[in-house]
């Protein structure tokens, strides 16, 4: 019996630049803001800007959706009754299929209670319009790579990383021996590295290949 080999999912759609959206009902105004968001560092500084500007708002409430696999998220309802805002913030931006977005729907209160379905529908509704005004842009995956050489395989490397698909060389050190730094695509990863070996063994070249380390981020 053959195992399914899962895909490898290297490409997603987030958001070229940000966007606003209002709903209004009873009295009440949501006002929604979304941002591209690359990182949950970044979180604090944007939500400290919203917080200046609708310093007379009730309510700031957020969710984001983080990474290819979209498997990051955060919610909050900033003081609304349990998943009441920051759930059906994160079904808009779902239902969009964005990935590295963040929106943050501000509340000014008109008087009126709209009770918990109410509420729902009006932090949805504020985040759905303002998404439905954003730039899609694609993502893609990638890993860092070095290859180091010697000056007499330069053209070998060349010729080599001319013919790959999803590679692009992001630097270069020319000293006392070659390295460049190339960027793969996730997709077609093994398949440069496979052919960086059958190259090394077909040419007797000795290209050697050694991914970049990233170092951690703290929280």
């Amino acid at each position: 019996m053959q195992k399914e080999v899962a895909a490898i999912v290297d490409s997603y759609r987030s958001i070229a630049a940000p966007c606003e959206g209002l709903f209004k009902d009873k009295g009440s105004r949501f006002i929604a803001y979304a941002f591209p968001f690359a990182s949950a560092d970044e979180l604090t500084g944007l939500m400290e800007r919203i917080r200046r500007e609708h310093h007379g708002a009730r309510h700031h409430c957020f969710a984001y959706r983080l990474g290819a696999a979209k498997d990051v998220f955060r919610v909050n309802d900033d003081g609304e009754p349990s998943s009441t805002a920051g759930r059906p913030i994160l079904a808009a931006i779902d239902s969009a299929g964005y990935s590295d977005v963040l929106v943050v729907v501000v509340r000014y209160f008109g008087g009126i209670l709209l009770g918990a379905p109410g509420l729902v529908r009006a932090y949805r509704a504020a985040a759905e319009d303002a998404l439905a005004k954003a730039e899609p842009v694609q993502k893609l995956v990638s890993e860092s790579f070095v290859l180091e050489f010697a000056y007499g395989e330069e053209g070998a490397v060349r010729s080599f990383l001319k013919g790959q698909q999803g590679v692009v060389v992001t630097g270069r050190d020319f000293g006392m021996g070659c390295r460049l730094t190339v960027q793969v695509r996730l997709c077609e990863k093994e398949n440069f590295l496979s052919k960086l070996k059958l190259i090394n063994n077909e040419k007797s070249t000795r290209i050697q290949c050694r991914p970049v380390q990233v170092a951690p981020t703290g929280d």
